[in-house]
């Protein structure tokens, strides 16, 4: 009878202990905003420094990229494909942001316009809707691996 309550208060112990490490509201909302933050900082970079730039800066060594129906696997991939988008007309705001439980992946989604010249060299101004996944690196930052 002994072993039975101190199996039973051991399995109430781990089960307590793992609700502990639940994230609690804040938790997750200071991820939410760290993210936010990165997705910002991500938008302006590539409006200042241009995409290719931002994009290899911000993506994760794994990361894919959707562009024309076709996938772009890894960091080298793409930075070959983003070699010559020196653009700085690409701007966008998340519209909506959500982390795991387990604070390690996160979405975002939102709203982009990207300006470009066309052939005669008059403005066009592209409008779409972006989503992105994130991944928290090692080192405690933020990295895409799917946009």
């Amino acid at each position: 009878m002994k072993s039975l309550i101190a199996l039973s208060l051991c399995i109430l112990s781990i089960i307590s202990c793992h609700q502990d490490m639940k994230p609690n509201k804040e938790q997750i909302e200071l991820w939410k905003q760290e993210v936010l933050e990165t997705e910002h900082r991500f938008s302006e970079m590539a409006q200042s420094e241009g995409m290719n730039e931002a994009f290899l800066y911000f993506a994760s060594d794994d990361a894919i990229l959707l562009r024309n129906e076709k996938l772009i696997k890894g960091k080298s991939a793409i930075a070959e494909y983003m070699v010559d988008s020196n653009s700085k007309g690409l701007k966008w705001s998340p519209d909506f942001v959500d982390v795991a439980s387990s604070g390690d992946l996160a979405y975002t989604y939102g709203t982009y316009s990207y300006t470009h010249p066309d052939t005669t060299g008059k403005d066009i101004i592209t409008k779409g809707i972006f989503h992105t996944v994130w991944r928290r690196q090692s080192n405690g930052s933020w990295k895409f691996v799917w946009d």
